[in-house]
């Protein structure tokens, strides 16, 4: 187990060096820099740029300096927390990721608490009552969700909320705690808050895992092993969760792996609708404005947050499946 966990972890600093070496590629794929951009921008307004003025910026973000420089800095900042200074915002960009990975974090595991919470007793429900008239009512409710768009359906509880209750839905905080320090009060008001993000964003995701876990124990409660136990009188109950359930439930698991980085990266245009301060509105001004130190640390976020998503679903598959525990204990 331990030899196990320890590979996992080896293969994980590597793919997280590539991941700062293909996140830096990505974002300077795009023709131009932000000093383009911001050049562009004062035109457009009728504003003269100096050519001192140009040759300050990129002296000061070090623009002037080659790709593999740049990168070599940027890495370099990775490695000891100074990620650079944001161009946008004139301010570090650890301490403006600081401000929104907390509520993201918040609105990321309140909505798998709820997703697993929610999609696993449905899905065992709707796999040993096949055919059942609640089983229709949840196929239906889950076909729904996975085809209404988040933000779509963040509209219409909008509407809905402010046309019929004269309530808005947005934000996270109410008009008084938005720019208050953090408090018991603030606290209290964030978790009044929280529901309808969570609803809104999780949707998708609890849809989804209802239909894996249905099919997955379909599957198994059709295989022979649980013909074998009726037949020798287990309990249905005992049957169910000691064996099929236990199997089935590995999909699920491994589902966490990109759900992590699905939540933060998907809940963009939610965030968008509902002024959500959280990571995904950042990092789409970021990539915009092409503020390379600011998206690149996002994106090292979101793949972190993925290659840690994989290495849990990897703990808890050798956890919960001996089979893999034995083959991990083999190979160890």
């Amino acid at each position: 187990m331990a030899g196990y966990l320890g590979r996992r972890m080896i293969y994980m600093v590597v793919l997280l060096l590539l991941l700062s070496f293909v996140t830096f590629l990505i974002i300077q794929l795009p023709p131009g820099d932000y000093l383009s951009t911001m050049v562009a921008r004062m035109r457009s307004l009728g504003l003269v740029v100096e050519p001192a003025v140009l040759e300050t910026y990129a002296r000061r973000y070090g623009l002037d300096l080659p790709l593999h420089q740049q990168f070599l800095i940027w890495f370099r900042g990775l490695l000891t927390g100074d990620l650079g200074e944001s161009f946008i915002y004139g301010a570090p960009v650890l301490d403006l990721i600081k401000e929104r990975i907390l509520l993201s974090a918040a609105i990321t595991f309140g909505t798998l608490i709820v997703t697993y919470a929610i999609a696993v007793p449905i899905g065992i429900y709707s796999a040993t009552h096949q055919y059942s008239p609640l089983d229709y009512v949840f196929t239906v409710l889950g076909f729904i969700g996975l085809a209404v768009p988040n933000f779509l359906l963040a509209l219409i509880l909008m509407f809905l909320a402010f046309r019929y209750f004269g309530w808005s839905v947005g934000g996270l905080f109410s008009r008084e705690y938005v720019v208050a320090p953090w408090s018991w009060g603030k606290f209290v008001d964030l978790l009044k808050h929280l529901p309808i993000p969570l609803f809104v964003i999780g949707t998708a995701g609890t849809a989804s895992l209802i239909r894996i876990l249905r099919g997955s124990l379909l599957d198994e409660l059709r295989k022979q092993y649980v013909t074998t136990a009726r037949a020798k009188g287990v309990p249905e109950r005992r049957l169910l969760f000691k064996y099929p359930v236990r199997v089935a439930i590995n999909p699920i698991i491994s589902h966490i792996g990109y759900l992590l980085p699905m939540l933060v990266a998907g809940e963009t245009l939610t965030s968008i609708v509902l002024s959500l301060p959280t990571v995904g509105p950042l990092l789409l001004e970021a990539l915009q404005q092409q503020d390379m130190y600011l998206a690149g640390s996002l994106l090292m976020v979101l793949g972190t947050l993925a290659l840690i998503g994989i290495l849990l679903s990897d703990i808890l598959l050798v956890i919960v499946d001996p089979r893999i525990r034995f083959e991990a204990g083999e190979s160890a």
